[in-house]
């Protein structure tokens, strides 16, 4: 069954809707594309036609996009020449598209019908681009709807004529946030920025449309009419010139170079803005496919799309147990990240108890959500009754017998074994015998915390990052006792509160900070060798990682890195590696320099809390080498002290599925996104040349970088991890 049906009225209106089978918003696939070029082709040879309205038939939104398991596909499907077959079906979308841009005029601009865009909601990505090739776009005033380009996020950009058409519609400056940043707006800022042309009441949706198409407007795009001028001025036009070198130095230096999409944008822009429309076109084609080409695209789109979307549907969820859905739950402890929990639990309707030792402790907790609610009345984004509906979930106290009736106790308290089994027991005693009990830690064993409690079986590990309002990942872990409805209960609790989860099994430091540990430490390590702080920091940066080593441990606090330390130290004992890394880490804490906390770390802050540049001190205790100035070996080193931290987990079984690895470590910590995530990135440079820069390394830095047997293997049979694994998960 088609996902485009036509019907005309009596006025001669041909309305087209769009209704994707089985699926709860419309998603464009190839055959989609050949059955809307068919309808808009016969509304447009249909005498009795005088014009074409193109909407959907989904309730409150228009499109998500084109359905990127083709995408990630494409180039294998493209046959012998992979790049001429993709520029060749990318062409194919561009002709479509152009066919209803053109509603058949003639070369002279005569003739023709006019054909509008009536959008209920939401619409992204080709959800958008098709109604760029139409003459006029109506939105419904759907404050909920989200309209935009968000390609660049997933390491493509718009390539059915979005590019092209947003620059020419509007100009690169205006199109730049849209484009570059992927930023949605509701209907009435899209209609603000240019992008779409009416904002009409929903239950007026369609008699608008069909309203301008009856009223015999003039519908010819400004860049098909002669003397057409792009807003905001062409590359060679003065004021165009400063937009482009502006537009080159704001994605150098947001991307370090590290995102080939975002360059390849931006050459389509300039390339295309001085060329006539359908030379531009395939200009944008011939970018696209060079980015469809480079295996980040594919990899970015595997991660961040199609393994995300499976973890947040429950791909490694026991198949056997029953809806474990969160009514009421236990938050213990109401420090910062006690609150984050207890918010994001309220914001997902779910009733809270936020447990602290007194009242006043616990009612700041409750205070952080009141304030949060606060920003989002001030931003527009919440109303005083959604915060008073939120607050109302959340109940504040010092009374453990408010927790009877929860089904998920969170604890959140001081890292400390003792601390955590004092209250564990305490806990267990108040609350009904199906009560699953979790543990918000970042680095003590699950199996040894698990032994306070009387029901093993019930006790988990839920890791939140923090903040926990802002951050995606959650990481679940098991226990050597964790039964299947505990970590169902953990993954629903997940989905509830829109979190990305990953399942791993117990280990040091689980996976998300077994990897970021050796990233911070190798940082470190470089300064005490010498290694100008600059090229530690600007290294990892250009590799794509939101912030480098030095920047985040200040970020995260330095005594917080020495009391790990401390502990990994002594749990160790004579095989601990770090000695050279705590000489660093202990002469800070011992000079005060705590990080930004204490506006003191390995950079200067102001009063704020505002970096000003690296600590002068910091030459004085470790002097620069000059001659240590190698980008290659630098960045080889922070790569893979974590990507070999990642084969390890997988390698030992603490990784139970290989989506798990790559996803969580590009949402948990800024693993080089471009790269799809740490085992992505040894596929994409292959195995073999993997194990050759660890044993480079291992050579000149020591056995921490000595490759797994799991690398070796994979690089003397010319495997990769998706080749290996790829298919089980």
């Amino acid at each position: 069954m088609t996902d485009f049906t036509m019907e005309t009225d009596a006025q001669g209106v041909a309305v087209i809707t769009w209704d994707t089978q089985g699926k709860s918003m419309n998603v464009m696939n190839q055959q989609g594309f050949v059955d809307l070029h068919n309808l808009v082709d016969a509304g447009l040879k249909d005498d009795a036609v005088k014009g074409i309205v193109i909407t959907s038939g989904k309730p409150g939104s228009f499109a998500g996009g084109m359905d990127l398991n083709i995408i990630a596909k494409m180039k294998e499907s493209a046959g012998d020449n992979p790049a001429q077959g993709l520029f060749d079906g990318v062409m194919d979308m561009h002709r479509m598209l152009r066919h209803i841009e053109r509603g058949g005029m003639d070369d002279k601009n005569k003739g023709g019908k006019p054909i509008a865009a009536a959008l209920p909601g939401t619409a992204l990505g080709i959800g958008l681009e098709i109604p760029l090739a139409c003459h006029r776009i109506f939105a419904a005033d759907n404050p909920k709807a989200k309209i935009g380009l968000p390609e660049i996020m997933v390491g493509i950009f718009p390539g059915a004529g979005g590019t092209t058409r947003l620059v020419r519609k509007m100009g690169a400056m205006a199109a730049a946030p849209l484009l570059l940043e992927g930023k949605l707006n509701d209907p009435k800022k899209a209609k603000m920025a240019g992008v779409v042309d009416e904002v009409v009441p929903a239950d007026e949706l369609l008699d608008a449309a069909k309203a301008w198409i009856l009223s015999e407007p003039k519908f010819v795009k400004p860049w098909d009419e002669k003397g057409y001028k792009m807003p905001g001025g062409a590359p060679y036009h003065p004021a165009g010139f400063m937009t482009f070198v502006g537009a080159n130095a704001m994605i150098n230096g947001k991307t370090k170079g590290a995102f080939p999409a975002a360059k390849a944008l931006l050459s389509a822009v300039y390339e295309g803005a001085q060329v006539d429309f359908d030379t531009a076109i395939r200009i944008e084609a011939r970018w696209f496919t060079k980015v469809l080409m480079n295996p980040s695209s594919s990899a970015m789109i595997r991660s961040l799309f199609i393994n995300k979307e499976a973890l947040e549907k429950g791909a490694v969820r026991p198949k056997d147990v029953a809806d474990q859905k969160v009514t009421k739950v236990g938050v213990l402890g109401a420090g910062m990240m006690g609150a984050g929990i207890a918010l994001v639990s309220a914001r997902a309707g779910i009733e809270v108890v936020l447990l602290d030792q007194n009242q006043d402790a616990a009612d700041k907790g409750k205070a952080y959500s009141e304030a949060y609610m606060d920003k989002g009345i001030a931003r527009k984004k919440a109303t005083p009754e959604t915060k008073e509906a939120l607050l109302n979930l959340i109940t504040a106290t010092d009374d453990v017998n408010a927790l009877k009736g929860c089904d998920l106790i969170v604890e959140a308290v001081f890292e400390d074994m003792s601390v955590k089994a004092e209250i564990t027991k305490r806990v267990e005693a108040v609350v009904g015998e199906d009560c699953i009990f979790a543990s918000n830690t970042s680095t003590l064993p699950i199996s040894d915390l698990a032994k306070a409690s009387s029901r093993p079986e019930q006790f988990i590990g839920i890791h939140f990052f923090s903040p926990v309002e802002k951050m995606m990942l959650v990481e679940i872990i098991k226990g050597a006792q964790t039964g299947d409805r505990a970590v169902a209960k953990a993954l629903d609790f997940a989905r509830q509160i829109k979190k990305t989860p990953i399942v791993v099994n117990d280990a040091r430091f689980f996976y998300a900070n077994r990897c970021i540990i050796p990233y911070i430490n190798e940082g470190i390590r470089m300064v005490a060798e010498g290694v100008a702080p600059a090229l530690v920091d600007n290294a990892a940066q250009m590799l794509g990682f939101p912030v480098g080593p030095l920047q985040l441990v200040d970020e995260t606090s330095i005594d917080l890195g020495a009391k790990i330390a401390r502990a990994t130290r002594a749990a160790m004992g004579d095989d601990y590696p770090d000695g050279a890394v705590d000489t660093v880490i202990f002469r800070m804490e011992e000079l005060g320099r705590l990080g930004r906390k204490a506006k003191a770390g390995f950079y200067s802050y102001d009063e704020k809390g505002k970096r000003q540049g690296y600590w002068k001190g910091l030459a004085d205790e470790y002097p620069v080498d000059t001659s240590k100035r190698d980008l290659d070996d630098a960045q080889n080193r922070l790569m893979m002290a974590q990507a070999l931290e990642a084969v390890r987990a997988l390698e030992e079984g603490v990784l139970m599925d290989i989506r798990e690895g790559d996803v969580a470590a590009i949402l948990g910590w800024g693993f080089a996104p471009w790269s799809g995530g740490p085992l992505s990135w040894i596929d994409i440079i292959g195995a073999d040349k993997a194990v050759e820069i660890c044993d480079a390394l291992e050579a000149s830095h020591g056995v921490r970088f000595k490759a797994p047997a799991l690398l070796r293997d994979l690089a003397a049979k010319g495997e990769g991890f998706y080749d290996r694994f790829g298919k089980a998960a």
